[in-house]
């Protein structure tokens, strides 16, 4: 998954945890890189918990998560920022992208 801001690839460190954050913005799971983590507020348009009002979310299987109280519910149940269009238009087109997946799968699936 690219990151939401500037499309950048995300890639496995040598060691230890992922510099990458996640996110949940208009209901879907982002990731932001760490350059756009120091360029600006980067939570700023990432949705926030009803219950705490926490960024610290995250989604699995169509629920979203708090992480920092704990707080369960739907999609619907996060308060999206003003200014985001349809979710759709927030991925940037990756270019490339396709033919990469297709090559690692032919490589995987020995085609």
């Amino acid at each position: 998954m690219p990151c939401v801001r500037c499309s950048a690839r995300q890639t496995d460190p040598a060691r230890g945890p992922s510099p990458w954050k996640s996110g949940v913005q208009a209901g879907r799971q982002v990731l932001v890189c760490p350059d756009c983590q120091r360029s600006r507020d980067w939570t700023a348009d990432l949705d926030r918990c009803t219950a705490c009002g926490s960024t610290m979310l995250v989604r699995r299987l169509g629920e979203t998560s708090c992480r920092a109280c704990g707080f369960v519910g739907p999609g619907e149940s996060v308060v999206v920022p003003p200014g985001l269009d349809e979710p759709a238009s927030q991925w940037p087109d990756v270019p490339g992208l396709a033919d990469e997946v297709a090559a690692a799968l032919a490589r995987v699936l020995g085609r």
